[in-house]
């Protein structure tokens, strides 16, 4: 039995998925078993361990092959059992004891038992800088104790109210032991042995991910239909970099889905008989994230006018798929706890000329703006993982140059976005994170972690920090709209537009539904 305060730290979440359809495909028929499943993905990450990626075209693949203590119910935001059964959480929020199923084992055939979960989370804070997520869940951490084979006991240094959540995530997918003494580089590039319904078969980096039928699984998540081993044989994940070659092969049949549907292909997608499966995704919304120490990204006028100079609805009504919705806050409005700042985000370009004005930006002949022989030209840092992504900054190229900042893009692979954060040469980036949590707030902000964004130590870290340990739900309310209200106020990132996933689906394929956090679980799946 879950104790009083897991259920009303489960309950918090709930907020996530209230106003977004699971979206699932329609069904048809009786399910069979057997077939490959072709999946057309935008980009490789060029990792292939679940605690070290973060792109969803990647995490489609990886999330198949390991399994969480819990999970997420998409449509309620509840915490629910999987590898646990049950779980108990100290009344102070610091300490949360898992109790683990029976029978359960990793692909290479060692059980999933306590001390798995002990190498699991001893290990994911010493990955480095490509696991942020996994370490942002786990700070704090003082020790986790094997209290017998099947019971596992996590304690942190302050109370952590998000790390339930945290524990249904890909991000804190448990590998077995032999992994978690790989090396970081090794585990990107030789893979995991994961516990999930299918096991790693082959990567080639930048052409596709293979994956098997794991024979004899029968331990998956409380919320899928099917007990035991998955309809599906095997799943190719091709990288296919081109928006309307990846449509083009939907329509032929040479694959049977695709990732990163924008809306210049919907129409031609259903007219041809296509399923289009879409869900808006909780977290951080895509926006531009300034380099808060960089030359320009210091200067509060600049960031305050490119927050004013953005026509958000502009951006949503030309580029995204139907449903999206302009950026209201730093988070989505599927996030609990999200505040409406929309106030805050008024498109009103003649305030950011005033801005700049006033801080001593004058325009020059062509229209961009200079200060002392400094022309303010800004290079955003972009990855081509999503179609929608090039032509949303051509778009914001003319809307800022219009109060004469000009903005200059510089692509790069997906693979390539960690080494740049670190090594802090970008002016802003255009990117989002998504999560069914507030708490994807203080991985990308606080200056206490990975601080991607050089931040200075401000009233930001002290929310930040206060809602991950706020077990109250009032309390913690207002803590995650306090570090929403600094986020904007002082523009260290400018919201821009929420991202729904939208993905095409072949008609032949069945029950291809979205977990919580917007990506794909493929356990349920079926081909006719």
């Amino acid at each position: 039995m879950k104790r009083v305060l897991a259920v009303v730290l489960a309950t918090t979440v709930a907020l996530a998925a209230c106003d977004s359809g699971s979206g699932g495909t329609s069904e048809s028929g009786t399910p069979t078993s057997g077939g490959t499943l072709t999946f057309a993905v935008g980009s490789d990450q060029g990792c292939v361990d679940p605690q070290q990626v973060g792109s969803n075209d990647t995490i489609y693949s990886l999330r198949q092959i390991v399994d969480s203590l819990t999970d997420q119910d998409p449509r309620t935001g509840k915490i629910v059992p999987w590898l646990a059964e049950s779980w108990d959480v100290s009344p102070d929020a610091k300490t949360f004891t898992f109790h683990l199923k029976s029978g359960t084992t990793f692909s290479d055939g060692t059980p999933v038992d306590a001390a798995a979960v002990k190498a699991n989370f001893d290990a994911a804070p010493k990955l480095g800088p490509k696991a942020q997520l996994a370490i942002g869940y786990l700070s704090g951490l003082t020790s986790t104790k094997v209290l017998d084979p099947k019971t596992v006991e996590v304690t942190f240094a302050q109370p952590n109210a998000q790390f339930l959540q945290a524990t249904s995530t890909f991000s804190l997918g448990l590998v077995s032991i032999a992994s978690t003494r790989k090396t970081p580089d090794q585990r990107c590039t030789d893979g995991v042995v994961g516990s999930g319904p299918f096991v790693l078969d082959q990567y080639v980096a930048n052409q596709s991910i293979t994956l098997s039928k794991r024979k004899g699984y029968r331990w998956g998540s409380s919320l899928w239909t099917k007990k035991g081993e998955a309809y599906l044989d095997k799943l190719v994940f091709r990288v296919i970099p081109e928006a309307g070659v990846r449509t083009g092969s939907l329509q032929s049949g040479q694959v049977d889905a695709i990732g990163s549907v924008g809306l210049a292909d919907e129409s031609a997608l259903k007219a041809g008989g296509v399923v289009l499966n879409a869900r808006a995704n909780p977290g951080l919304v895509f926006g531009l994230l300034f380099n808060n120490s960089g030359a320009l990204g210091k200067d509060p006028a600049v960031r305050h006018a490119v927050l004013a100079a953005i026509d958000r609805q502009q951006i949503v009504d030309a580029i995204f798929p139907t449903g999206s919705k302009p950026a209201t806050s730093i988070l989505a409005h599927t996030t609990p706890y999200y505040a409406n700042l929309s106030a805050k985000l008024a498109h009103d370009p003649d305030q950011a000329k005033t801005l700049l004005d006033a801080a001593g930006w004058k325009a020059g002949p062509d229209g961009i703006r200079t200060k002392n022989g400094i022309r303010l030209s800004l290079a955003v840092t972009w990855a081509p993982n999503a179609a929608t992504n090039q032509p949303t900054l051509e778009l914001l190229q003319q809307q800022l140059k219009a109060v004469g900042v000009e903005i200059t893009l510089k692509e790069i692979q997906i693979a390539q976005f960690t080494e740049v954060l670190v090594s802090g040469k970008f002016d802003v980036f255009w990117g989002n994170a998504t999560r069914a949590d507030p708490d994807i707030l203080r991985s990308s902000f606080s200056t206490h972690l990975a601080n991607f964004y050089h931040l200075s130590p401000s009233a930001l870290d002290q929310a930040l920090a206060g809602q991950a340990a706020a077990s109250d739900p009032a309390k913690r309310g207002a803590l995650v709209k306090q570090a929403q209200e600094l986020i904007v106020e002082n523009a260290y990132a400018v919201p821009v537009v929420e991202l729904t996933t939208e993905l095409g689906v072949g008609k032949n394929v069945h029950n291809l539904d979205f977990e919580a956090s917007s990506r794909i679980q493929l356990h349920d799946t079926w081909k006719s």
